[in-house]
């Protein structure tokens, strides 16, 4: 498969070594990809470089056109997508339609909303004028567990900026990706506004970072990779929105339903098996009500049916690769050999795959790994709390603050504990995400910088200009 689109043209890998995509669920072959080069990345960034001037100086509405374009072409080639969304990651295929297909088309059309909304040329500032200008040229790089949305949640506010993209996404991941620059090209992009190479992140991934071609780095993934990344950024003074994972609570008051509340958040931290940066993975429920918070989840983890992410009967798939798989073993292994309740969490009796069986843990020291690290799996810890600012302490006690959920039927002490906890984003009882995705996305502490979606998503990808004096322009 060609593996580089750049110029507005896809690059032959011929005579290259191939490196394989891997189906997790039957570890097949389902495809390949090339390491890109230095004349690779050179290229991708010297054609965003170039289409940079004509694309930023396009009127506003015209590039909102272009989003809304891509939006409708990525909604009829759907269900495509959704298939090999499912075959590449394992993620069942009612999911992937979720958040591979309808989730990217909603946060491109609420996209362009947003640039259509925005007030370019602010004028009621004394005697001056802010403008709003595109930041410049991207770098956007991005995980493997949501590859579509993920690399729209950057192309996205990039292109409606006026900003031009190099994108680079996950090795394990890449096909979603090639098949976005596809419609990109199908939708008549100008060339070099969309580049796309493919690689390893520690080669390809590495020479993107290194560049100094870039104006700004958006990056999701690691805290490890993403404070190299921020210091490369910050030794260069160049932009850095890093969105780098999560611990995320779940708090439940003694006046919430333990029942909703125990069995939604094992919905949510199970969702495409527990590969999910604000997953609530962390149950934080009274201390007299946690040994029945125990038997609701689990008798709830146990409801799952592990399998083929095409079968429709099936509602966990299997880890990305069988490193992930491993590392998952790894922290409930240990949880259990130092002396945690555990149930499930086991390498899963299959003859091919990277399943694990979905695990729930309690009585675990608020400092193990399992309950301070993100695990990035199946698994959900239990911790008893002792009151209101118990739960908040609790909550807040890791290095992470992406996201939060709480339960509580007192709208006095729910205000306390959105107060209290330090996150990006709070989810109270249960209240589904927003539709359109336009809520701001980020977090706290080590969960990153930047936001992401709607206005403020924007925002990330604009430099602010003011002029003192008269001035007459056009706005966007």
């Amino acid at each position: 498969m060609n593996s580089l689109y750049i110029d507005g043209r896809w690059l032959s890998p011929a005579g290259r070594e191939l490196m394989p995509v891997i189906n997790p669920a039957t570890e097949e072959v389902i495809g390949s990809i090339v390491d890109a080069d230095d004349s690779d990345v050179a290229a991708a960034f010297a054609a965003a470089r170039r289409a940079l001037p004509e694309w930023s100086a396009r009127p506003v509405g015209e590039r909102a056109a272009y989003l809304d374009a891509l939006a409708g072409a990525l909604r009829d080639n759907g269900e495509r997508l959704a298939v090999l969304a499912a075959s590449e990651i394992g993620m069942p295929l009612a999911e992937s339609r979720g958040v591979q297909v309808a989730l990217p088309e909603a946060v491109l059309r609420s996209t362009a909303q947003a640039a259509r909304d925005l007030d370019w040329e602010y004028r009621d500032i004394s005697e001056s004028t802010v403008l709003r200008e595109p930041v410049g040229v991207v770098l956007g790089i991005t995980p493997w567990n949501f590859p579509v949305h993920q690399l729209v949640a950057k192309l996205a506010p990039a292109l409606a900026a006026g900003c031009t993209i190099v994108l680079k996404p996950a090795e394990l991941t890449p096909l979603n990706a090639l098949f976005l620059a596809e419609l990109c090209d199908q939708v008549g992009l100008p060339a070099g506004v969309v580049n796309l190479v493919t690689g390893r992140g520690s080669t390809t991934g590495e020479k993107l970072v290194q560049s100094r071609a870039y104006d700004l780095v958006s990056f999701t993934g690691s805290l490890a990779v993403g404070r190299h990344i921020g210091a490369v950024a910050g030794d260069r003074v160049v932009r850095a929105t890093l969105e780098l994972g999560g611990k995320s609570p779940a708090v439940v008051m003694d006046d919430a339903d333990l029942e909703a509340a125990v069995r939604t958040t094992v919905r949510n931290c199970f969702t495409n098996a527990g590969q999910k940066c604000n997953a609530p993975t962390r149950l934080i429920v009274p201390e007299t009500d946690r040994s029945r918070a125990m038997g609701i989840a689990t008798a709830a983890a146990a409801e799952y049916r592990l399998g083929d992410p095409l079968d429709p009967g099936t509602t966990m798939g299997p880890m990305a690769s069988d490193m992930q798989r491993d590392k998952v073993l790894r922290y409930v292994d240990g949880a259990r050999e130092r002396g945690a309740t555990v149930a499930g969490g086991r390498r899963a009796d299959r003859p091919t795959g990277f399943f694990v069986e979905p695990a729930v843990i309690t009585d675990v020291d608020e400092a193990d790994p399992v309950v301070q690290e993100e695990i990035f799996g199946p698994v959900l810890v239990i911790l008893g709390h002792q009151g209101e600012a118990d739960a908040i302490r609790i909550a807040n006690d890791t290095p992470y603050g992406l996201s939060a959920e709480l339960w509580s039927a007192d709208p006095a002490q729910t205000a306390r504990l959105v107060r209290g906890i330090r996150a990006g984003q709070v989810r109270v009882n249960g209240v589904r995400s927003p539709h359109p995705p336009v809520a701001p996305f980020g977090g706290y502490k080590a969960s990153g910088l930047g936001r992401e979606l709607g206005a403020f998503g924007l925002e990330e990808y604009l430099e602010v200009k003011a002029v003192l004096g008269t001035f007459e322009g056009e706005a966007g």
